[in-house]
C-alpha cells in the first residue's frame, strides 16, 4: 500500500502515511521495503502518535512522511507518543500538541527527549530498524539515592520501633497479659 502510494507521487511530491509502530522495526519484506526506501532517500519523517487516538483502533501508530527527490538521506524522528489530553474513550491531541510537532518538522533539529535528525550512517548502524526509541531517548534517569541518609532514617526508625515495643510490653505488664512479640 505505502510503495503504491509512493510510486504514484509526482516528481516532487510529498506523501504521508498512518501506519502500526511494527513496521518500523519488523523484518523480512518489511526490512527490504524500508531499507530500499532509505537507501534512496525516500523516507523524510517518522513521527510517533499516541495510543488511543483513532477511532475503532487503540494501538499507538506512526505517521511515516515521504518525499521523492531529497537531496539527503537523514531521517526526522518525532517521539509524540505523550502529546495527548487523556479522553474518556479516546485521547486528544490538541492544537498545542499538534503544534508542537509541526514546529519540530519543521525545524529538523534535535530536542531533548522529543526529536532527532539522524544521518544515514546511524540507520544502517541500527540496520535500517526505524524504531523511534533508537533514536530518540526519552529515558528520565531517577534521581540519586542518598544512602547515608537512607541509613541515618533507618537507624531512627529502629530506635523508635524500639521504644514503641518497650512501652507495649510496659502496657502488657501491667495489664497482666502477656507480650506479642
Amino acid at each position: 500500500f505505502l510503495l503504491h502510494g509512493f510510486y504514484h507521487l509526482k516528481h516532487s511530491g510529498v506523501m504521508a502515511i498512518v501506519l502500526p509502530h511494527g513496521v518500523l522495526f519488523r523484518g523480512n519484506a518489511e526490512q527490504k521495503i524500508r531499507q530500499h526506501l532509505l537507501e534512496e532517500g525516500a523516507i523524510d519523517t517518522v513521527i510517533g502518535l499516541p495510543a488511543n487516538i483513532f477511532y475503532n483502533t487503540s494501538i499507538p501508530t506512526t505517521v511515516i512522511i515521504l518525499k521523492k527527490n531529497r537531496t539527503s538521506k537523514d531521517v526526522l524522528f518525532i517521539d509524540a507518543s505523550k502529546e495527548f489530553d487523556k479522553g474518556k474513550n479516546q485521547n486528544i491531541m490538541t492544537d498545542d500538541h499538534i503544534a508542537k510537532i509541526l514546529k519540530a518538522y519543521e525545524d529538523r533539529q534535535d530536542v531533548d527527549k522529543f526529536a532527532h535528525l539522524a544521518s544515514f550512517e546511524e540507520i544502517v548502524e541500527n540496520d535500517f530498524n526505524l524504531n523511534i526509541p533508537r533514536y530518540v531517548d526519552t529515558f528520565d534517569e531517577e534521581a540519586a539515592i542518598d544512602l547515608e541518609t537512607i541509613s541515618q532514617e533507618l537507624r531512627t526508625i529502629e530506635t523508635e520501633l524500639h521504644a514503641a515495643n518497650d512501652d507495649i510490653a510496659a502496657f502488657c505488664r501491667e495489664l497482666n497479659i502477656s507480650t506479642p512479640f
